[in-house]
């Protein structure tokens, strides 16, 4: 058997090692997750395992030669929705954001003008989406906001609804954990989970969850348990398609943020014409 391409660490390298990295015009891609309650079934680790498997899944699909970085995960993100279960952690959101954007100046210090942010936690969007602008406007580097919960999932995967509703717990993460880790699942503690979003939705709603006109929620607000959709549906055949199928995206968008042309990011706005 073929051993598994070790993750080409940050934390493993050298300062000669960096600047060749930097000289070579690589990749830094930055993990971020959480480690919060996922219901009765699922690991705080959830999130933080899943970003893990699909980053070991991704090195084998990258063009050969491509100069790529792994700094160290932030497994702790923000995740006040979700502090209402024992075992949460989570950082209040000037913290949070604070920690990334330095974390990503250390990188432009280095050298590294390319930042891919691989988020693996919906509480963390907006910190990602916010930290990729102050990087990108303070360092002049490209910054990539890349969540894992925006990729398009193989077609006929999951019946949309579950894609929909099943945000938190459902088949999908339960799926990726049943093929990364299966021996932190509790297959006894998988159940339906209604959300109150289903609820909304079968009452012709525009307001839900997330969608069109979200509202803010607290993770009891959707379901009593932490968890929202249907774990029943997931398996581990599932969960191998499903990191196959993102991996496989999320190594196309490293290729492309190695691609880009950094003079499509212009340093001044240009002066007005004069009239």
């Amino acid at each position: 058997m073929n051993a598994k391409p070790a993750l080409p660490w940050w934390q493993d390298l050298t300062p000669s090692r960096i600047a060749g990295l930097a000289r070579a015009d690589a990749v830094a891609l930055l993990p971020l997750a959480a480690i919060e309650q996922h219901g009765e079934h699922l690991p705080l680790s959830t999130d933080l395992d899943i970003a893990l498997g699909l980053l070991e899944a991704v090195v084998p699909k990258l063009r050969a030669g491509l100069p790529l970085c792994v700094l160290p995960p932030v497994a702790v993100g923000c995740s006040l929705e979700h502090t209402g279960f024992a075992g949460t952690l989570a950082l209040d959101a000037k913290t949070a954001l604070a920690s990334v954007v330095q974390i990503g100046a250390c990188v432009a210090r280095a050298g590294l003008r390319r930042l891919v942010l691989f988020n693996t936690h919906g509480g963390n969007k907006a910190l990602v989406d916010l930290a990729a602008l102050e990087l990108r406007a303070a360092q002049r580097m490209l910054v990539v906001r890349a969540h894992s919960f925006r990729f398009p999932p193989p077609p006929a995967a999951l019946p949309a609804d579950e894609l929909r509703d099943g945000l938190h717990g459902g088949a999908l993460e339960t799926a990726l954990m049943m093929h990364l880790a299966p021996h932190k699942v509790r297959r006894d503690a998988v159940d339906r989970f209604e959300s109150l979003g289903v609820r909304m939705a079968a009452a012709g709603r525009l307001l839900g969850p997330e969608g069109e006109a979200g509202f803010a929620w607290m993770a009891q607000d959707l379901h009593p348990s932490g968890a929202c959709g249907d774990p029943r549906l997931a398996d581990a055949a599932l969960g191998a398609r499903l990191v196959e199928h993102f991996a496989s995206r999320l190594a196309r968008i490293v290729e492309e943020a190695h691609d880009f042309d950094l003079e499509a990011l212009v340093t001044r706005a240009p002066a007005p014409e004069q009239r």
